[in-house]
């Protein structure tokens, strides 16, 4: 979630999960961070979400925030550990930077061109081992001054990461500097079991006085009057009309605006 404005969001994990299909087994972990004053609330755990107090503690308070990440994990790479389970949080040019990804890397640690710089995986998922690799590209941006890079260097590191990916497998990602949150659109699973795009959609609200909160499958929003919110799910959580991004789309959004879009 991306917001204009503070926005209390909480998260039925188990709805959301069988809303896209993550029913059983499949639920090997869940995590979720919440910006608050330049800094990251994390909470995961390796666990299912049906057996967690964490996720009744979110469920019964109002944790509020204008950038929020979450993730339920179907291991593919990696036991299910705290270590494993994302959204990844590490620190660059102080600032917090969070990364989920949902997708399949298998062969990222024996591409030639591919290898973490300053941060190493605590884990063994592809995914994390592909953060580290982002954070390397962009370590050169941050440690040259104490404000963000510019945001079309950011983003041009950005672009040309996922480009780097997609052979790899699906890379669907979201990424947060602290400043702007980029989304990488490309392959998923489906329930009819092809590997196709998209891999992401979003939809944008803007909520008047007369309804304030948002409700989607699993997930509740609740505003201030006047707010804009974007979602972006791997799957549309509502019966309203959610935008695909196209494959290989990367865009970057703050205060529930696109403010790049790029597409391949």
């Amino acid at each position: 979630m991306s917001s204009r404005q503070p926005a209390t969001v909480n998260l039925s994990l188990e709805a959301l999960a069988k809303h896209g299909g993550l029913t059983g087994p499949y639920k090997d972990g869940w995590g979720i961070g919440y910006y608050e004053d330049g800094d990251v609330q994390l909470i995961r755990e390796a666990a299912p979400a049906s057996k967690s107090d964490w996720v009744r503690f979110i469920e019964e308070n109002d944790l509020r925030s204008r950038t929020v990440i979450s993730h339920i994990r179907r291991a593919s790479a990696g036991e299910p550990l705290l270590k494993n389970t994302q959204p990844f949080a590490r620190e660059l040019g102080g600032r917090m930077h969070l990364f989920a990804h949902n997708g399949n890397l298998k062969d990222i640690r024996s591409a030639k061109t591919l290898g973490p710089g300053l941060h190493r995986p605590v884990g063994a998922t592809d995914s994390e081992y592909a953060f580290c690799i982002l954070l390397a590209r962009l370590q050169h941006l941050w440690l040259t001054s104490d404000e963000p890079p510019q945001l079309h260097e950011r983003f041009k590191v950005v672009r040309d990461f996922a480009a780097e990916l997609r052979p790899l497998g699906p890379a669907n990602f979201l990424y947060v500097d602290g400043d702007v949150l980029f989304a990488h659109g490309h392959r998923r699973r489906h329930s009819d079991d092809t590997v196709r795009s998209p891999g992401l959609c979003f939809l944008r609200r803007h909520c008047p006085a007369e309804d304030l909160v948002f409700r989607a499958a699993g997930v509740r929003v609740t505003p201030e009057e006047g707010q804009k919110v974007m979602l972006l799910a791997s799957v549309p959580l509502t019966e309203e009309s959610w935008c695909p991004l196209a494959e290989g789309e990367v865009v970057a959004t703050k205060d529930a605006d696109f403010i790049l879009r790029a597409e391949p």
